[in-house]
């Protein structure tokens, strides 16, 4: 069963967010003069493409450095992702979604959105329905029945059947 994004995460995406991304524009419109901020985006934009053409490069080296050594690229293929986001929202019109992209692409600004991408996916893969260890709170409810009818806790490592199914692979 897939989960539904939730009705608020859509209207901040798409209603607060580009509201948002237009106030700014007016008031620093406001501040410094129309053409100032339309020269100034474009400014950003051009310094967003060559910043993701550079960080990407990088990202890119150590991707197939990681692969040569036979590792695995997690750190790198994090750093791939976050550059192709955060350049993304550098080439996006408007000064909010700059400052997430900056925040992404920079090098020094990257591993600590880095540590929080993985701490959020470590969370959300590693804590439901088929983790390691996973049991539902029906199966939990009735491991503990049984567990104190019999003096003990039993609890499953795989949700899923406990026979195994015999059968014949045809090519």
């Amino acid at each position: 069963m897939r989960r539904r994004v939730p009705w608020w995460v859509l209207a901040l995406l798409f209603v607060v967010l580009p509201v948002l991304e237009i106030y700014v524009l007016i008031q620093v419109g406001q501040v410094i003069g129309a053409w100032w901020t339309v020269l100034l985006l474009v400014a950003d934009g051009f310094l967003g493409a060559w910043l993701m053409k550079r960080e990407g490069t990088k990202a890119w080296r150590a991707l197939r450095d990681a692969l040569d050594e036979r590792r695995m690229p997690a750190r790198e293929l994090a750093d791939g992702a976050l550059v192709l986001v955060g350049g993304t929202l550098l080439l996006t019109p408007g000064f909010v979604s700059d400052i997430a992209g900056f925040v992404c692409v920079l090098p020094f600004t990257r591993p600590a959105v880095r540590t929080a991408l993985t701490r959020f996916l470590t969370r959300k893969f590693l804590s439901g329905p088929g983790a390691p260890g996973y049991t539902s709170r029906r199966e939990h409810a009735q491991t503990q029945g049984q567990g104190q009818a019999q003096g003990q806790a039993q609890t499953r490592q795989r949700p899923g059947p406990d026979q195994v199914v015999q059968g014949e692979v045809v090519d």
